[in-house]
């Protein structure tokens, strides 16, 4: 839906630059493709010797970016990577897309479940609404609430004018009404009641706590292991990521051999750490331990 408004909203039209993460949730892409856009490029963000965010050159890749390009960030736990900026280098990618006029959109699908705080996976919506730039928000609830069947979210346009935010809800409208019309209410008034009644919304957070919480612990779980384990490199990257998913900085061909072993991971070495328990974690961190030194012998 925000990707039809900005295509009808953008001064260039279907030829506005579009810029994505390297790597980035594999469906951005199609949905810009879908709505018309021509010029998807991508900017740098992970750093593979440090396996965190490399803010050298994505601040390089958003400063050379066109005036007035549409920008996604993801603003928490990164799909796929789990590297998510700083809060100092949040501020210096605010500067460079105030500096540019450039357009964000927010992917917005963990939020609360990253960290268990939702003011905290909110920071960056929040500083760049401060320092008045606008942008886009695209809200999930499938996993923050467990309603991925429902298909619930939310749809924000954040403006500086109230005469523009007028217009742009009736933008959103014409989108909306040959798009699907009227979305079903079941979901979303679940999500209204969970978020508007003071018991539910208590228990919902205390709940994404112990969620998000198991699995910081399931990262502590695995990093620790391998330290005791003395498997060579820094694993330190494990617990600086967060959210459900973790780039583990293995090569592919070290990716193919945990596969072959029945470890279930893709070869870029992204693993759902959702998925693992206290004694799965130590297993996992034992075949990681076996291949990376079976690769520095040879």
């Amino acid at each position: 839906m925000l990707a039809d408004f900005l295509l009808r909203t953008t001064n260039k039209k279907e030829n506005t630059p579009v810029y994505l993460s390297d790597p980035t949730w594999a469906n951005h892409r199609p949905i810009f493709e879908t709505s018309g856009f021509k010029n998807i490029a991508t900017y740098e963000y992970f750093d593979k010797k440090t396996n965190g965010v490399a803010i050298t050159g994505m601040l390089r890749d958003l400063t050379a970016a066109p005036e007035g390009s549409i920008i996604v960030l993801h603003l928490c736990a990164h799909n796929p990577t789990g590297a998510d900026p700083s809060e100092a280098e949040w501020a210096q990618i605010a500067k460079v897309v105030e500096d540019k006029k450039h357009m964000v959109l927010f992917d917005s699908a963990y939020q609360g479940y990253a960290s268990g705080n939702l003011a905290k996976d909110a920071y960056a919506a929040r500083l760049f609404s401060d320092r008045g730039i606008e942008f886009c928000l695209a809200q999930s609830f499938a996993k923050n609430m467990g309603l991925y069947a429902e298909r619930v979210g939310c749809a924000s346009v954040v403006t500086n004018d109230p005469e523009a935010a007028v217009l742009a809800q009736g933008v959103l409208k014409n989108v909306i009404r040959p798009m699907y019309s009227n979305p079903p209410a079941h979901g979303a008034r679940i999500a209204h009641r969970v978020m508007t009644q003071p018991d539910l919304r208590e228990e919902w957070e205390s709940e994404m706590g112990l969620m998000s919480g198991r699995i910081i612990r399931m990262r502590h779980i695995l990093r620790d292991e391998l330290v005791r384990l003395g498997t060579p490199g820094n694993w330190d990257h494990i617990t600086k990521q967060i959210g459900m998913f973790s780039y583990l900085g293995l090569t592919k061909e070290q990716c193919d051999e945990l596969i072959e072993r029945r470890v279930f991971l893709l070869p870029s070495s992204r693993i759902s750490v959702a998925g693992l328990t206290a004694s799965t974690a130590v297993d996992l961190a034992k075949h990681i331990d076996e291949i990376v030194r079976k690769s520095a012998a040879k």
